[in-house]
């Protein structure tokens, strides 16, 4: 049996095939199908990049992206979560954050759901400068009650600083310059680098040891260097010499870098001064002001404050982590989410009615002030001046108008009358007795007496006869 050919036009078998099924979803079951795919493939990740686009919602959650050469990713960052870094975040910053990838259904956009960050560079030795200064400060080592007035009168004082620094040689400048009897005790430390905290905190311990063994040898402390970069000052951030310099017996003057390099030596130290120059002179004031009076010095004791702050953050920390574990919290951070947006609308929504009921006040009150008594006689007034000017330049129009006819007429009648013509030689014929204008020679008879009016006069005569 021959096998059947086929054209290669013959698409019957195309048409007799059974459609394929097709597998139908809608727009939210697709982002929930694709959002459960996300985060069961990725799930918590770390990813470093560069925010932009930061925003601090009222509601106390923070919205930004984080971006590289090539692309970026959209990150909220709630309330509660990365905290201690949350007021530090700012455009521009570089980051490195863990959270969870996942889609936000409403809009379908993937983001990550921000769990803890730790910023890169300098803004790390910023969070960790601010981290111990909410520390110190919890523990009262910044409270103005432990401070101590400086001693307007000092004899010897003690000068923690680097013996080849440019600040060492201001400070002697000015002493030499304002109080040339002041004696300077100089403890030399390295001012930068690793050790050189620990290196100034020695420095502090050893000057207030003196003191102790040699009661009344000192009266205050100087804590000095010349500026630099953050990295530089460094030391004089560390928790070493801040406790050092809380423990001090003698009053510390902290005189480090430019007006501008705020320390955590500045907040524990009872002065802090601009520059190196500045607390020269501001050690030397009193002396200046009355160098013949001397007071003695007087002295404060601190004491430390207990480390209960600490412990009652760490615990936090802990309970955090469990209501994190017990609660679901994903579903109420994009309720939260949500009613961000939902916010951000009505705001924008209230702007806009807000906007629109203003013009129609606006144009109420000018309707209204159309309305009023003076505003309806100054538009009567003005209509009536308006009318007497038309009615003035229709009268004039038409007395010109007037004018015109008259001394036409006047010309016409000027051209037909009886005087004019009889001006041009003419002259009219009237019978005697009766007036009549005589216009034809077959009215007269012989004997007829008639009268002949003239452009000068009148002729009266009898007429004779008739000629044909």
């Amino acid at each position: 049996m021959s096998r059947k050919q086929h054209s290669q036009w013959d698409f019957d078998q195309l048409l007799d095939a059974k459609p394929e099924s097709r597998k139908i979803y809608t727009v939210t079951n697709l982002n929930r199908s694709v959002k459960r795919l996300i985060e069961t493939q990725l799930g918590s990740v770390w990813v470093e990049g560069q925010i932009t686009g930061l925003r601090r919602q009222s509601s106390g959650h923070l919205y930004f992206s984080i971006k590289d050469e090539q692309g970026q990713i959209s990150c909220a960052l709630f309330r509660g979560f990365a905290s201690s870094v949350q007021s530090v975040l700012k455009d521009g910053e570089l980051v490195l954050i863990r959270g969870d990838v996942t889609l936000y259904e409403p809009s379908g956009r993937y983001q990550i759901i921000v769990r803890q960050v730790e910023l890169k560079g300098i803004g790390a030795l910023q969070v960790q400068f601010e981290k111990l200064k909410s520390k110190l400060e919890a523990e009262g080592l910044f409270a103005s009650s432990h401070k101590v007035k400086l001693p307007k009168y000092p004899n010897r004082i003690g000068v923690v600083t680097s013996i080849s620094g440019a600040a060492l040689r201001d400070v002697l400048n000015v002493i030499q310059r304002r109080y040339s009897s002041l004696e300077v005790v100089l403890v030399s430390c390295r001012v930068q680098g690793d050790g050189a905290s620990t290196e100034i905190a020695n420095a502090v311990r050893r000057l207030n040891e003196w003191e102790r063994k040699h009661e009344g040898s000192l009266d205050l402390i100087l804590l000095t260097r010349g500026g630099g970069s953050k990295e530089d000052l460094w030391a004089f951030n560390e928790e070493v010499l801040a406790r050092a310099v809380f423990d001090s017996d003698l009053p510390v003057v902290s005189a480090v870098g430019h007006e501008i390099d705020i320390l955590i030596t500045d907040f524990v130290a009872d002065v802090r001064a601009a520059t190196p120059s500045a607390a020269a002179e501001l050690i030397t004031e009193g002396v200046c002001a009355q160098k013949g009076f001397i007071q003695g010095s007087w002295r404060r004791f601190f004491s430390l404050a207990s480390n209960k702050t600490s412990n009652l953050r760490r615990d936090l920390s802990h309970s955090l982590h469990r209501l994190n574990q017990a609660h679901p919290e994903r579903k109420l951070m994009v309720s939260s989410q949500r009613l961000d947006d939902l916010n951000n609308d009505l705001q924008r929504l209230i702007k806009r009615g807000v906007g629109a009921a203003e013009y129609r006040l606006m144009e109420f009150n000018r309707r209204l002030e159309a309305q009023t008594p003076a505003s309806f006689f100054k538009g009567q007034k003005e209509r009536l001046s308006w009318l007497l000017n038309r009615l003035k330049e229709a009268l004039d129009k038409r007395l010109v108008t007037c004018r015109a006819a008259y001394e036409k007429a006047y010309g016409s009648i000027i051209l037909l009358s009886p005087e004019n013509t009889l001006s041009r030689g003419y002259s009219i014929t009237s019978d005697f007795r009766t007036g009549k204008i005589i216009s034809d020679s077959k009215h007269l008879k012989s004997g007829h007496q008639i009268v002949t009016r003239l452009k000068g006069g009148e002729i009266i005569s009898t007429v004779d006869r008739k000629g044909s």
